[in-house]
């Protein structure tokens, strides 16, 4: 059943390690730098997409620069930018101001070539209306737009838009390889919210029948996913934030089920079909 991490000082080590004993398809770290500071990184066996939080940085992979990738000073404005690093290719990130930045890596096996993703390249979707307390707003870094250039990693910013409200919704999962029904990808998400004393829930459940886990989710909460339905809430008066890492076991393309007794919201929710393409 899923995982909750509570927010900690991982001092620029993996909060998702690579093979780990939960989503073992899914890397996950978190890296702080001063200005002018760098770190390296080599995943064997992991393509990845590296993703400046807030700040900028020169990303170097395998000998090709890729300069002042990332634009923000704060998650809640502005685009995301990243690259893309390929299977086993070595990695410096150097901090051309203060910076967090994201490592999103998938199992892979074929290595293909580093891109970046810039301002303009970021696939924009907003969808739910206020009315159903589904309003959001997704920031694709990888996803359909760069499908013949990455593998099985899928990579989203993902908000609620105004105060409070559902995501994830309806509930739906994929956890299992069923053809033009489902696919199997396991997930990872890192939560922020605006103010930062904010908070939510996130559920886990396998079926109709079962009760939990339902977890309490704060800023800089770790989520891992690996079976189930999975929808969650942020309370009224914060805004929620939440990056977003989906592997695939076999498939590149994401196919989610909808839970049955709720899979009649998806014709209601306005955009929720384009939004859903946009995953696959």
């Amino acid at each position: 059943m899923p995982q909750h991490i509570a927010s900690f000082d991982n001092r620029n080590q993996a909060i998702v390690a690579e093979h780990n004993d939960y989503v073992p398809l899914v890397y996950f770290n978190r890296v702080r730098l001063n200005s002018g500071e760098s770190y390296d990184f080599q995943l064997s066996g992991h393509e990845c997409c590296v993703v400046p939080v807030t700040g900028s940085a020169k990303v170097t992979v395998d000998g090709e620069v890729f300069d002042k990738i990332g634009t923000r000073t704060n998650l809640w404005e502005g685009m995301p930018n990243g690259v893309y690093v390929p299977v086993d290719s070595p990695c410096q990130l150097e901090a051309l101001s203060d910076a967090e930045i994201f490592i999103a890596g998938g199992v892979y096996d074929e290595r293909l070539k580093p891109f970046a993703m810039r301002d303009d390249d970021i696939d924009l979707v907003q969808y739910g209306s206020d009315d159903t307390k589904t309003h959001r707003k997704i920031k694709h870094l990888l996803g359909q737009a760069n499908a013949e250039q990455r593998g099985r990693l899928l990579v989203s910013e993902l908000f609620t838009v105004g105060a409070g409200g559902w995501s994830g919704f309806p509930p739906h999962k994929h956890d299992t390889d069923r053809g033009d029904i489902e696919t199997r990808f396991e997930e990872v998400y890192n939560f922020r919210f605006n103010p930062g004393h904010g908070f939510g829930a996130q559920f886990g459940y396998v079926n109709e029948d079962d009760f939990g886990p339902v977890f309490h989710i704060k800023n800089d909460s770790t989520y891992m996913i690996d079976r189930g339905y999975h929808p969650c809430v942020a309370a009224p008066g914060y805004e929620m934030y939440y990056f977003t890492i989906i592997v695939g076991e076999t498939s590149k393309s994401l196919k989610q089920f909808f839970e049955p007794a709720h899979e009649y919201q998806v014709h209601t929710i306005p955009g929720i079909k384009d939004m859903i393409s946009k995953f696959k």
